[in-house]
């Protein structure tokens, strides 16, 4: 069962920061800090957020996409590009249309120089199977992917996570000398060592989504001891803030307020050890920064800022900014995506696997002959095999191509870097030349082997059909990849389809009951064994197996159809779960 009931995820929160400052978003785990980030950032716009977020005194607008910067948690990056290529490509899409291409890249190898990644610019960022840059490295290129437009306002989310103390500093660091030269940076951080601490300008400190604290970093202890809770032991000011934010006064004086209230009430409202329950000081807490600070803030913020004119009509301005034309955007794309992904096209477990089936068929069928009924019937069964082994891999390949790439597509299309159409079009295109070189070389092996027709046309005509089953049955898998986004219901629902158009395919029944005969029609398979039957023996005999060797252009037709089908549905796909996540 589930339920929709209604809750506060953040209430109450004021605040500010300026340029050249570092703001620390802290809190334990669910206290909104992510939430809160990613309506800072533009990242999460909705009817039933409550409040205002102002720039520069204007509200949100798309115009500022280009002057923020937004490093998320896990870093989503290319594994099989290098640090440069991969700086390189952002910048390219990101930077002004008024830049050259010269100056773009020039702007990418400044990045590099300046976050200190020169040493391993040319190393594969790896992943779970690649090996690459380490985590520190891998996080500052993700600061670099932001950075690379020169942003007014960069916000991260917990950006040393998973790093260790050291590398974490230099992490903070590099923030602390992005900030001197004017910029604004806002991050979420769980909890930080006190030398990290020390780094940080202002604070706010977040519990069960209400504001417990912000102000001066460097003043938050004094705050907290102005209210009576103090360490009675020496400990890094982040944990003390912490448990005060969980509500555990352990090691912390109680206040005097607090006791009283405590003593007052039932002794069931007491802990074990004789401190207030964890409730009861958030509610302090709470009350405590809204009567002593919050109206104080809260004027500070309602001064109006010194702006001019123009710049308030720049940030109000509701107009994308794109880094490049439509073109431009589909051509590096593209060249990135053949990048990107002819490792795992040439990897020498997939060359193997169709190397090894193409010699097998071939020695099954070797030098098989077409003259006689018998072999005929043989080679039939070979060019469905055919038909069926190059609508079945592509398939399969194909569904993981949205469902791996939603978190770069969504990463990507939020900073505004290119169109969807864009994207989806090199996406898929991209693949069709590393699409047609495997299976060159399986007919080269296997129509020779099994004694084909040997002819020029003939060769070529198979190797056309080919090329269309595989495209078609690429259609077919990027549809339901890009329609489930779900790998175990998507290879599910592949499974049951590829098999069902390989039994319609027209070999293993050849009279199909009336009621069921559309499914033929709509397989792939069964138009690509047609018109593979037609090159070969279309000028012996009209008929082969049972099946008519005519014109083929209704088998053409239906491939192309299908085509341009399958992705204008794979398109649409997209297109509803974009709109579905700027909703």
């Amino acid at each position: 069962m589930t339920s929709c009931e209604e809750r506060d995820i953040l209430n109450g929160i004021t605040g500010a920061v300026n340029p050249g400052e570092v703001l620390a978003l802290m809190g334990p785990s669910g206290s909104g800090k992510t939430t809160l980030l990613n309506l800072l950032g533009g990242r999460l716009i909705q009817s039933t957020v409550g409040g205002s977020i102002t720039y520069n005194d204007q509200p949100y607008s798309k115009f500022l996409k280009s002057r923020i910067g937004f490093v998320t948690q896990d870093d989503v990056l290319f594994p099989h590009l290098t640090v440069e290529e991969t700086l390189m490509y952002a910048a390219r899409l990101r930077l002004p249309k008024v830049l050259t291409r010269q100056q773009k890249e020039k702007r990418a190898v400044d990045v590099i120089y300046e976050l200190g990644l020169e040493r391993c610019q040319d190393t594969m960022i790896g992943g779970s199977f690649v090996r690459g840059v380490s985590g520190g490295e891998r996080k500052r290129v993700c600061i670099g992917n932001e950075i690379i437009i020169n942003p007014s306002l960069l916000f991260l989310d917990e950006p040393t996570s998973g790093l260790d103390s050291t590398t974490a500093l230099r992490t903070i660091q590099t923030l602390q000398d992005i900030a001197e030269v004017g910029k604004t940076v806002i991050t979420t951080i769980h909890q930080p060592s006190s030398r990290l601490f020390h780094k940080f300008d202002k604070l706010i400190l977040l519990g069960k989504g209400s504001l417990l604290y912000f102000g001066k970093a460097s003043e938050a202890i004094v705050y907290f001891s102005s209210i009576g809770c103090s360490p009675l032991i020496a400990m890094n000011p982040a944990e003390f803030l912490l448990d005060l934010a969980n509500g555990n006064l352990t090691d912390i004086s109680v206040p005097s307020e607090l006791e009283d209230k405590v003593q007052m009430e039932n002794s069931e409202t007491e802990t074990g050890n004789g401190k207030p329950p964890p409730a009861v000081v958030h509610e302090y807490l709470v009350e405590a920064y809204e009567s002593r600070v919050a109206d104080t803030e809260k004027k500070k913020l309602m001064a109006p800022l010194p702006l001019d004119d123009e710049l308030k009509s720049k940030v109000s301005s509701s107009k994308r900014q794109w880094g490049a034309s439509w073109w431009q955007q589909y051509c590096i794309l593209f060249c990135r995506g053949i990048k990107e992904r002819k490792h795992d096209y040439f990897s020498w477990l997939r060359i193997t696997q169709v190397l090894s089936t193409a010699i097998i068929l071939g020695l099954l069928w070797w030098q098989s002959d077409s003259k006689t009924i018998r072999g005929r019937q043989d080679q039939a069964g070979l060019l469905f095999f055919i038909a069926v082994f190059w609508g079945f891999f592509p398939v399969f390949t194909a569904i993981f191509t949205f469902p791996q790439e939603r978190a770069m597509l969504g990463k990507e299309r939020a900073a505004d870097m290119y169109r969807l159409s864009a994207y989806f079009l090199a996406r898929t295109t991209s693949d069709l030349p590393l699409d047609l070189i495997l299976p060159v070389l399986f007919l080269l092996v296997v129509y020779f082997m099994a004694g084909l027709r040997l002819s020029a046309s003939h060769f070529f005509l198979s190797m056309l059909t080919v090329f269309l089953c595989i495209v078609a049955a690429q259609g077919l898998g990027l549809a339901i990849g890009a329609t489930l986004m779900d790998l175990k219901r998507a290879t599910t629902l592949a499974s049951v389809t590829v098999m069902t158009f390989m039994l319609a395919g027209g070999y293993f029944v050849k009279k199909v009951p009336v009621f069921i005969s559309w499914i033929r029609y709509m397989s792939f398979n069964y138009h690509t064994y047609k018109l593979l039957l037609k090159v070969q023996y279309q000028d012996i005999m009209p008929t082969v197996n049972g099946i008519k060797t005519d014109s083929g252009l209704k088998e053409v037709g239906a491939l192309v159809a299908m085509i341009f089908g399958y992705r204008f549905l794979a398109y649409l796909s997209l297109r509803k779960m974009q709109l579905h996540c700027e909703a």
